[in-house]
């Protein structure tokens, strides 16, 4: 009996060398998990972080092309969406996964070039949540600072930022150090797909919606 297209594995003949045997083990990893979960669903996010996801696939669309069939002609299981590059594998039922994708939401740093979700503005006078040895690095930043007997003290008002406008990079960076986080990390689902049916979940989402956005 022919072995099935799903248990064939990939080899990535014209990849370059370096990462081709990850990119193997990715492809091949997700035809194995493919055949292992019911129901296959396509994601977005926003504000993604270095956060490790024990069941999603997150990859290059040619990587995703090839572990789920880049056509209907090679494709592993028929009408599964090949074009993504964030995939979501599981059994569970659909409303117990809308419901874990609609509570997921973590709080992050903004990056440069992020809105300001609020305005940030530091009054004039001593700075206590620095150390004398920051003031250097804070004058740096843009703030009108200087020590008195070893205190950093501001010398007048400061707005590190306005809400709504872009982050500039020494605002990024002096938020980190006052630690207020303006960043929010989401999961939107698009759609699903299992062998019964396809499901669109999410109206004016396209490929380009996973980028990040900070």
């Amino acid at each position: 009996m022919p072995k099935s297209k799903r248990d064939r594995p990939v080899t990535l003949s014209k990849t370059k060398k370096k990462g081709r045997g990850q990119k193997e083990w990715q492809v091949n990893s997700i035809r194995g998990a493919i055949d292992s979960y019911s129901s296959v669903y396509v994601f977005s996010f926003e504000n993604m972080r270095n956060l490790k996801f024990k069941e999603f696939f997150l990859g290059s669309n040619k990587v995703m092309q090839i572990a789920s069939g880049r056509s209907a002609a090679d494709e592993i299981r028929p009408g599964i969406p090949f074009t993504w590059k964030h995939l979501f594998l599981t059994s569970l039922p659909r409303e117990e996964v809308q419901k874990i994708f609609n509570a997921f939401e973590e709080t992050d740093f903004a990056r440069t070039g992020s809105k300001a979700t609020e305005k940030v503005e530091l009054k004039e006078g001593p700075l206590t949540e620095f150390t004398h040895e920051m003031e250097p690095f804070l004058r740096k930043q843009g703030m009108p600072v200087r020590l008195n007997k070893g205190v950093v003290e501001l010398v007048s008002n400061f707005v590190v930022c306005d809400e709504g406008k872009p982050l500039s990079p020494e605002a990024s960076r002096i938020l980190r150090l006052l630690g207020i986080k303006m960043a929010t990390f989401r999961l939107h689902l698009i759609c699903r797909w299992n062998e019964d049916d396809f499901e669109l979940l999410a109206k004016g989402l396209d490929e380009d919606s996973d980028v990040e956005t900070s």
